[in-house]
């Protein structure tokens, strides 16, 4: 059995050159992208991450953990606020993502999580016992929720933003091979693309267009069939490895901001209507995990779909702040 491992290296100029490749190369992110370097089964590769310091710093950091379906990209007006408020804040594109290499290797969550632990361990916010606040939003929900089981101390507090794995779609979602999901990901059109995000809003306005064009430029790579696999993978990723039995073993408060017309299911177009109808009831599901939770609350969002910090930013940053003042 390969044994998975993750160290920091220089890199040859050819691994270099190889792995700028393997870019968002027609995105501008909104501020400098920075690069890890990695080794994981072998195969070397980065992680890319913005890291927005503030003008004045209060001396706090938040970790930004982007969805299944987005990058670190969306997340340009949040780290604007953030970091005008004091706040420093680390964005990265999680491997298998936006800016950051896409190998083929076995993805998890506990993988990404130390990958992202070593990340910030590198950059010294971790690595001495400071801690960290989390802003996680859709599948970053998963991935925060096992950062935060496996180095709790290191996280002060858990902000889950409409986050999918609140119920396990395994147990009533067909089984779909990754075989099966790497063709439904070679299929993707940006009609398809926008088609998907429409569902995230109750009301789609033009200026949300901007989203799907990010999410849309991968079809355009030379290397699109090795972003399409790793898609496919990390859908296998979310399917077999739930979290939403160890909410209940967090040791840091959590805070969900839930918009409650989200209805996200993994796995949707696999359903019967009826079935989507009794599943993906995003705030039902967080009413009852904040009762599980040691300390948790819920702030709720009426008419907001599955991005509140996209739908209604002032909204949500007001909410997130009035958490990190607590």
């Amino acid at each position: 059995m390969k044994h998975i491992f993750l160290i920091i290296t220089v890199l040859t100029t050819l691994q270099i050159n190889v792995l700028k490749a393997q870019t968002f190369e027609y995105i501008e992110y909104p501020y400098p992208v920075n690069e890890f370097h990695f080794i994981i089964e072998s195969v070397s590769g980065n992680m890319a991450y913005m890291d927005v310091k503030p003008a004045v710093s209060n001396g706090r950091t938040v970790l930004l953990l982007h969805g299944k379906n987005f990058n670190g990209y969306y997340w340009k007006n949040v780290i604007a606020s953030l970091s005008d408020s004091g706040y420093r804040v680390i964005a990265p594109d999680q491997i298998g993502w936006g800016k950051s290499s896409y190998p083929n290797i076995h993805y998890s969550f506990h993988l990404l999580s130390r990958c992202t632990k070593q990340l910030l361990d590198s950059l010294g916010i971790t690595f001495m016992g400071s801690k960290i606040e989390i802003i996680a939003h859709s599948m970053g929900g998963m991935l925060g929720t096992r950062f935060a089981l496996m180095y709790p101390e290191s996280v002060d507090k858990l902000i889950l933003e409409n986050p999918i794995g609140l119920e396990d779609y395994k147990t009533f979602v067909p089984y779909r091979t990754v075989d099966e999901q790497f063709q439904k990901e070679l299929s993707a059109t940006y009609e398809s693309y926008k088609k998907y995000r429409q569902s995230y809003y109750p009301v789609w306005k033009p200026e949300y267009e901007e989203l799907v064009k990010v999410q849309a430029s991968v079809l355009k790579y030379a290397m699109f069939k090795d972003i399409a696999f790793v898609n496919a993978v990390t859908y296998e990723m979310i399917y077999e490895q739930p979290v939403v039995y160890e909410f209940k073993d967090l040791k840091v408060p959590v805070y969900f901001i839930i918009g409650k017309e989200d209805r996200t299911i993994v796995g949707k177009d696999l359903l019967s209507k009826e079935m989507q109808e009794s599943h993906g009831q995003v705030v039902i599901l967080a009413r009852d995990l904040v009762q599980k939770i040691p300390v948790a609350s819920i702030i709720e969002f009426p008419g907001v779909g599955h991005i509140p910090h996209i739908q209604e930013p002032e909204m949500f940053m007001n909410t997130v702040f009035s958490i990190l003042e607590k």
